[in-house]
């Protein structure tokens, strides 16, 4: 998450002090990624000593602000006209955890999948009820959205749909798992300790051959 940047989108649009930059923020993207005030204030000496912010003087209660410089702008628009790079993904807990687990003896992975699926459709379940309630008040013509809704609804649709994508990943391990079970005794019965010492043999290297096999992306030597 580019806090750098968002504070960035922030001050060009004026002036403004640390707090009121962490409001702004939470309000733009729902409190989804909170802030606290340390966070704002370490990035805005960061994007000083870059050139990007400069100090503004003071409003009317004392307040220190910042205000964006025009390499700030520039690397505003730069941020605002890339792609964000998926080339190196972020590490995601969930896929690390299924990898250990289908590597370690005794852990039942299909229990791990279970239990996660209960969590992420309950998630889906509460983002899909926040969305409901960020549209009835428009839908009944009691208010009109503004930026900051529309940005949050922008937000929870993603949401939505990234616990969409992982419960469907979640059936697939499943499936997967279940498919190979059938195949033989080793898969059936797990792991063994020590199996993943072989490079070659054993689940570990299957699944190696298999990843390689397919052509996995992103993975580097």
């Amino acid at each position: 998450m580019s806090i750098r940047h968002g504070l960035l989108a922030l001050l060009e649009l004026g002036p403004r002090y640390g707090y009121q930059l962490r409001t702004e923020f939470e309000s733009r993207t729902g409190s989804t990624w909170p802030l606290n005030v340390g966070q704002v204030y370490t990035t805005l000496s960061r994007l000083e000593r870059d050139g990007l912010v400069v100090p503004a003087g003071e409003d009317d209660a004392g307040h220190s602000l910042y205000a964006i410089t025009e390499g700030g702008r520039s690397e505003l628009r730069h941020w605002f006209a890339s792609p964000v790079d998926r080339a190196s993904p972020p590490r995601d807990e969930l896929a690390i955890k299924l990898a250990m687990a289908v590597g370690a003896p005794d852990v039942d992975v299909r229990a791990v999948i279970q239990a996660q699926r209960v969590h992420t459709i309950k998630a889906m379940q509460d983002y899909t009820r926040l969305k409901a309630q960020a549209m009835e008040a428009v839908t009944r013509g009691e208010t009109a959205p503004d930026r900051d809704e529309v940005a949050w609804q922008l937000v929870l649709d993603q949401l939505i749909f990234q616990a969409e994508a992982e419960a469907r990943w979640l059936d697939h391990c499943e499936t997967k798992l279940a498919r190979l079970a059938a195949t033989g005794p080793a898969w059936a019965a797990g792991p063994q300790p020590g199996a993943a010492a072989d490079p070659q043999g054993g689940p570990a290297g299957r699944a190696g051959r298999e990843a390689g096999a397919a052509g996995r992306p992103g993975k580097r030597r």
